[in-house]
């Protein structure tokens, strides 16, 4: 069945939707061999030979997987200053996943990996209000005024947050926990909120994504996601999830047993 060309790139996990169309307007994709610069293109890649850069594409299941990253892994497919990339821990998957969004280096908790751009792209725009909840621990105890800044909307040196929610789990003047709820993402927003009111965070983990929570999974390990969370996800952002998003996923030969069996980070030990 025809699809416009930069959906056709964007399911075959080359990139997102939009640069996939920056990817046609430069001229880096042929169809049939011939360049196509037009992003109303359509094409049926079951009929057709589709390249980028001169590399053909090849069609993949959809696949989705949500990760408990450690500190100290960095959010991306590749560090050029050889640190550890999330990416080390999916390692046994036979697809190329790509990172939604990011942690920061010493953030830890929930990060979703896919290779489905056009998800990818809806999660994070700001049309959609895909909310993110943190559990954050803060030097000292913020004064309830300082609490209703960040509820109303804080001052940063890129503008003003969102409204977020806040609930205090822990208050006390050496050290306080409270979950604080943002549909936005800016970098190192958590942070910089905090620091604005004058509580610096010392430890940030996200416990949920829109409608997938972090549950009981262990740091450094991940799982597919069940067919109920591929539904709730795609129709977050107004999606229909396609039929290959909720077979099994397929495992990579060295994913032991054949089973989506969570791995433990390299390194990792669980704290006694």
């Amino acid at each position: 069945m025809p699809e416009r060309l930069q959906k056709v790139l964007a399911r075959a996990g080359i990139a997102s939707r939009r640069k996939s169309e920056e990817l046609i307007i430069s001229g880096r994709v042929t169809v049939d061999h011939q360049v196509v610069q037009a992003l109303g293109t359509t094409v049926d890649p079951s009929r057709q030979v589709i390249h980028v850069d001169g590399k053909p594409i090849a069609a993949q299941d959809v696949t989705c997987v949500l990760l408990h990253k450690p500190v100290a892994y960095v959010t991306t497919t590749h560090d050029p200053e050889g640190r550890r990339t999330v990416m080390d821990l999916v390692s046994g998957l036979d697809v190329r996943l790509y990172p939604v969004g990011r942690l920061d280096y010493d953030s830890s908790g929930l990060l979703l990996l896919t290779n489905d751009g056009a998800l990818t792209e809806r999660l994070l725009h700001p049309r959609y209000h895909v909310e993110k909840t943190y559990r954050v621990t803060v030097v000292g105890m913020p004064e309830a005024s300082a609490l209703k800044r960040l509820q109303q909307g804080i001052e940063l040196d890129d503008g003003v947050t969102a409204p977020a929610q806040v609930v205090v789990l822990r208050h006390h003047p050496k050290e306080s926990v409270l979950e604080v709820t943002i549909h936005e993402g800016r970098n190192r927003q958590i942070r910089r909120m905090f620091e604005a009111i004058g509580n610096p965070v010392k430890r940030l983990k996200r416990i949920r994504f829109g409608p997938l929570t972090i549950d009981r999974l262990a740091s450094g390990h991940w799982r597919p996601l069940r067919p109920e969370e591929w539904v709730a996800l795609y129709a977050a952002v107004d999606l229909t999830p396609p039929e290959s998003a909720v077979r099994p996923v397929k495992l990579g030969s060295n994913q032991r047993h054949g089973t989506a069996r969570n791995r433990r980070a390299p390194m990792e030990r669980r704290k006694r």
